[in-house]
């Protein structure tokens, strides 16, 4: 009996064993055979390949840059160098004609002034020497002026020699000529754009601007031939930019012409001006040839020795959309950018361009005005679509 009862559970352990494996290829053959059997899953549209979705507050998101893209004139050339000046027609560099020591100081760097207001007052004796011999000089000439009318009524009488009357027109001619010295003398010692006040000189301003420069302190001797002016005023509404032009692009600059300017302090911010000036001479240095552009600068960002970067504009209107070249990923001969649909929704975008420089690229198509690009983390939104992919 007991191996009759080991031989029963060998049976059945053998005759489990065949039916757990002949269900187990049935169910695998049904499983093979219901996947084959099953439709292709279609592939990712274009949009869901080319689109990135961040949570908010993704770490990604404190990595990129967006900003609008503008429209702007496609330039002639590259960026040319330049720097912001004084407008010279516009600035007065203001001096003390004459020997003294300031004695009163009304206006410090920075200050508004009108049209005539005071800046200095300085004492002169020089100047006080001046006006006092302008004055003497005048009474004489008053003294024998009176002199010759008494000549020739005497004269006229038969009381008074010839020779008596041609001294005393001799004398008022004399007189005549040192009131003409003196007043001459002290025009000199006092030009346009000052004062007087008996021996006290004011410095004032010619027009309304600001004062940039002051060289000019209380109690300081002053005299005409000092280095640097006392004070330099200029009307900061209207200033230059000095750009140096290289060679090869002498062809492509002509007077009154349209230019863009850019400095660093206001990124993204284009003030429009023209060619004023254009040297005829290379500097033979530098081998670069100067010109002068006017610039309004009516809100006051601009300020005297910026350093700028100008680009020459056509004459006519040839707009394009414009973007950094740091926005821009390149396949091959494509090139896309990468669009903010939404916050935290990015989507790559095919562009085409027109023309592209060191800094920007300038896009003929497949990017709308003023829309949202990423500038700053391209890379690394390409690289997430990769991996996404």
């Amino acid at each position: 009996m007991t191996s009759l009862g080991m031989r029963i559970p060998l049976t059945l352990v053998a005759a489990l064993a065949l039916s757990l494996g002949m269900f187990g290829a049935g169910a695998l053959w049904s499983v093979r055979t219901r996947t084959s059997s099953e439709p292709p899953t279609a592939a990712a549209s274009p949009k869901a390949r080319d689109m990135l979705r961040f949570a908010p507050g993704a770490p990604q998101l404190s990595m990129l840059k967006v900003m609008q893209a503008p429209l702007m004139a496609v330039p002639l050339a590259e960026p040319l160098n330049a720097r912001i000046a004084y407008d010279e027609s516009r600035t007065t560099r203001s001096s003390s004609p004459v020997a003294g020591r300031i004695v009163e100081l009304r206006k410090q760097i920075g200050d508004p002034v009108a049209a005539g207001e005071v800046l200095a007052v300085v004492d002169a004796p020089d100047l006080g020497a001046a006006g006092a011999d302008l004055a003497k000089a005048r009474a004489d000439e008053r003294r024998k002026d009176l002199a010759l009318v008494r000549a020739r009524e005497l004269f006229a009488g038969q009381v008074l020699a010839r020779k008596d009357l041609e001294a005393a027109e001799a004398d008022l001619a004399q007189a005549r000529a040192e009131s003409a010295r003196a007043a001459l003398r002290l025009a000199n010692l006092n030009p346009g754009n000052s004062r007087l006040d008996g021996q006290r000189l004011k410095l004032v301003a010619p027009f309304a601007g600001y004062v940039t420069e002051r060289h000019a302190n209380p109690g300081m001797e002053v005299r005409p031939d000092l280095a640097d002016p006392l004070f330099v005023v200029t009307d900061l509404r209207r200033l230059q930019v000095v750009i140096d032009l290289p060679e090869s692009t002498l062809t492509k600059v002509t007077l009154h012409q349209p230019v863009a300017v850019e400095v660093d302090a206001f990124p993204g911010k284009t003030f429009r001006g023209n060619i004023e000036r254009i040297s005829p001479v290379v500097d033979p240095v530098l081998r670069r040839i100067q010109a002068r552009a006017i610039v309004a600068n009516a809100e006051g960002w601009l300020h005297p020795e910026m350093y700028a970067r100008v680009t020459l504009l056509p004459d006519e209107d040839r707009n394009a959309v414009r973007v950094p070249n740091g926005a821009l990923i390149t396949e091959g001969v494509q090139h896309f950018v990468f669009v903010e649909r939404e916050p935290g929704v990015l989507v790559r975008r095919k562009v085409e361009l027109a023309q592209q420089d060191r800094e920007y690229s300038y896009l003929a198509g497949g990017l709308a005005q003023n829309e949202r690009i990423v500038t700053s983390g391209a890379l690394l939104l390409q690289s997430e679509l990769a991996t996404g992919q």
